[in-house]
């Protein structure tokens, strides 16, 4: 066997858990062979380089090998090779996921407690509206 399915060599080396995921990815476009946009049914052999985008990065791995069933994950990474300028791409996006702070961090006071509610709407009204000194029935109740 020299040559192989894309959404299945995909998937038997590991890039995505199951083969439709695989040819989902192919069909959004987010794979590449060669330079040029590919088919689920595209077939890959040895030597031709690969373009998938896993979330923010893009890796770019030359294909080694073919196989047609999914094996152990030591097998799998036979199957490729990534380039080194795709290593340290996602090297770095991983250093910057690293060092950027967690967004939730930012939000410096969520919703108010209710104490801190019945607190504001009572600030918010004058002593007038909350309390009433005469002797008119209705006001102030």
């Amino acid at each position: 066997m020299d040559k192989l399915r894309i959404d299945k060599w995909l998937w038997a080396a590991r890039f995505y858990k199951t083969r439709s995921l695989a040819a989902l990815e192919v069909d959004k476009g987010r794979i590449h062979i060669n330079g040029q946009e590919a088919k689920p049914a595209r077939e890959v052999k040895p030597g031709d380089s690969v373009a998938l985008r896993q979330g923010p990065v893009t890796r770019m791995v030359v294909v080694r090998g073919i196989s047609s069933q999914r094996g152990a994950a030591p097998v799998a990474q036979r199957l490729y090779e990534e380039t080194a300028e795709s290593q340290q791409a996602r090297q770095q996006a991983a250093d910057q996921r690293r060092l950027t702070p967690e967004p939730a961090l930012s939000i410096s006071q969520g919703r108010p407690t209710k104490r801190e509610r019945r607190e504001l709407d009572d600030a918010s009204k004058g002593w007038d509206e909350r309390w009433s000194a005469s002797l008119t029935p209705g006001k102030g109740r």
